[in-house]
Formats: structure tokens, C-alpha cells, sequence
């Protein structure tokens, strides 16, 4: 099989799995175009390329999640699909791609910045693709803007209804093309449009070491029951509150001289470690979610240290399914 046909492969694995996000014919064709212009594709593949995307694309938007969430990739197909793609970019030489994420927060956002702070030095293999915000007046959104990323706000004001925000939410995060749904202190639940358009693909940072100390109030609640061990957890979300898969934690003892100030301080420095190493995690192709709702951690491998992730966020299953992909594929490498 040559390179082009290798390209050609991938880029048809692309459009299967949903990194574009167009509304009508003119849309598709510009996306082909694009790809077929950054993989250096002519004749033949290029045609097949841009039908292919076509028969893909064409209708899909936002207020279609309904009909697609049962389609999408939950997060041990993502995984799986990230640990191939690794494969595929070793293969064919080319620099790793950063695994696309968008964040969700309402307040000053710290962790947001530790995530900048951890892409910009090449510690985490990822691209924030969008900031969404519950509030107007979040710091966060000023984090957000001074780093060059796009910034969406959705004032309970305006949305008061979370299930509207969340379809907004979800279509909006769908067009930027994004794999994981990164949550930093975002003070709303999420909800079905939300989780269903990404599951098990919604992550959360809790204060407490969970199943204790579920809530809002978590450091409080914590220092207020004088626990002598606290901690910090990150997990996936779900339609129960504080209740999802349990991907990390890391302990913090609590010293007696410590006021609740103190405590906070602390918790926030383990975040603000803790958070990009899951999501460099989930950008390694490492996490696994098992059938009793617990996580695996796969070893570091010397694949997943040398490589990113393709930004392969979504997953449409209709006209362009897995059978038409495997057609093109055994076509090329005949």
C-alpha cells in the first residue's frame, strides 16, 4: 500500500468519525477539499474522499444529537480508536496530533489554566478547542481568551432551562469537533443532551475523595467532619451526581494546624497536577471503563509516549458506516 493510499485511509477514517461538523452540500465539499489538500490527494482517492465525506455529512447539525447519540463512540470505542490511530500516524511519520477537548467552568478557572500551562510546555498532548461558561463573569473566560481559544457563554439568565443549554452545549461542542468533555469547576449539572451526545466521555474533577463528600461544598464538608485524609477525584460523569466511573484519585493528609483556607490550597495544587495527567491519559488510548463501571488504567507503552491522538471525536454511523469504510479499505490495499 502507498503513502497516498495510507493517507487516503485515514482521512476516510476522519469522516467516519465525525471531525467535521457541516450543514449542507457546500459545507462537505469544502471539508473534502481540505482534507484532500492536507493529505495530497489527486486522481481517484480524492473523488472517493469527497463523496465519501458528502454521503457522511451532508444533514447533520445541531438539534440532530438525539438521533445520533445512540451511534456515537462511548469512551472504550474513543480509546480504542486512539490507540489504532497511533498506529497509523507511526506508520505513515507524521507528528503527532493533539487530542481535541473543550472545557466547561464557571468560575476562575485555575484548572483551565494548569491545562493551557501543561499543552504549552508539551506535557499534555492536547488542544482546547472551545471554553464554555455558565457565567458571564467567570476569570476564566479571560484565561481563555488571552490563550487564543474561543470562549461560549451560557448565562442561566438566558438559559435557565439546563436541558436547552446542554442541547446548545452539545451541538456547539459536536461542531468544534472535540473528543472529551472536560469539566473545571463548572457549578451546573450536565444533562441527557449533553451526556448522551458524549458517553462516558464527560469528565469531572470533584474536591473530596468520592463515594464521601459528594456536592458542591465538598472541602467544607470534609474539614468540617475533621477527616484526617482528604483528596481529590477525577471521573467520568453521569446522570447520577458525583456518582460516575472513577478514573483518578490522589490523597492529601490534612495536617491539625490546617484552617479550611489552608486545605483548599492544597486540594487545588493536586488538581491542578492531577487533571492533565488523566487527560494525557485518556490521550494515550489508556482508559477503559468495565461493565461494573469501574476504570482500568492500561501501562504507559512506548506507542502511547511517542504519540497523540487524531482528533477522532465523534462517531456517525448512517450512510457512512463501518462496511463502506472497510470497502475503501480493502479497495486501497489491493
Amino acid at each position: 500500500m502507498s503513502s497516498k493510499d495510507a493517507r487516503a485511509i485515514e482521512a476516510l477514517r476522519r469522516v467516519q468519525d465525525g471531525t467535521a461538523w457541516v450543514y449542507n452540500e457546500a459545507d462537505a465539499e469544502r471539508h473534502a477539499q481540505e482534507l484532500i489538500d492536507e493529505h495530497r490527494l489527486t486522481g481517484e482517492t480524492a473523488m472517493d474522499v469527497c463523496e465519501s465525506i458528502k454521503r457522511a455529512e451532508i444533514g447533520a447539525g445541531p438539534g440532530t444529537w438525539k438521533a445520533e447519540a445512540e451511534t456515537n463512540m462511548d469512551n472504550n470505542r474513543v480509546q480504542e480508536h486512539i490507540r489504532e490511530m497511533h498506529e497509523a500516524d507511526l506508520a505513515l511519520g507524521d507528528k503527532p496530533r493533539p487530542m481535541p477537548i473543550a472545557v466547561l467552568l464557571s468560575g476562575s478557572g485555575t484548572n483551565l489554566q494548569a491545562l493551557i500551562d501543561r499543552i504549552a510546555d508539551g506535557s499534555l498532548n492536547a488542544e482546547i478547542k472551545l471554553v464554555v461558561s455558565s457565567r458571564p463573569s467567570a476569570y476564566g473566560l479571560k484565561r481563555a481568551q488571552a490563550a487564543g481559544i474561543p470562549t461560549l457563554t451560557l448565562s442561566k439568565e438566558i438559559y435557565a432551562d439546563p436541558i436547552v443549554a446542554d442541547e446548545v452545549i452539545a451541538s456547539e461542542l459536536w461542531r468544534a469537533g472535540v473528543s472529551y468533555v472536560v469539566m473545571a469547576g463548572y457549578m451546573r449539572m450536565v444533562h441527557e443532551p449533553l451526556l448522551a451526545a458524549f458517553p462516558d466521555r464527560v469528565v469531572n474533577l470533584h474536591p473530596a475523595l468520592l463515594p464521601s463528600f459528594t456536592g458542591a461544598h465538598a472541602i467544607r464538608d470534609a474539614f468540617d467532619r475533621g477527616v484526617k485524609v482528604t483528596g481529590v477525584t477525577v471521573h467520568f460523569a453521569n446522570a447520577a451526581y458525583d456518582q460516575g466511573p472513577i478514573i483518578a484519585q490522589r490523597a492529601l493528609p490534612v495536617e491539625e494546624d490546617w484552617d479550611v483556607d489552608t486545605l483548599e490550597e492544597h486540594i487545588h495544587q493536586i488538581e491542578h497536577e492531577l487533571y492533565p495527567e488523566v487527560i494525557q491519559m485518556l490521550a494515550d488510548g489508556r482508559v477503559h471503563v468495565n461493565e461494573d463501571h469501574t476504570v482500568s488504567i492500561a501501562p504507559t507503552t512506548q506507542t502511547a509516549a511517542r504519540t497523540a491522538v487524531f482528533p477522532y471525536a465523534l462517531y456517525r454511523n448512517g450512510a457512512y458506516g463501518n462496511n463502506a469504510i472497510g470497502e475503501h479499505t480493502n479497495r486501497f490495499e489491493r
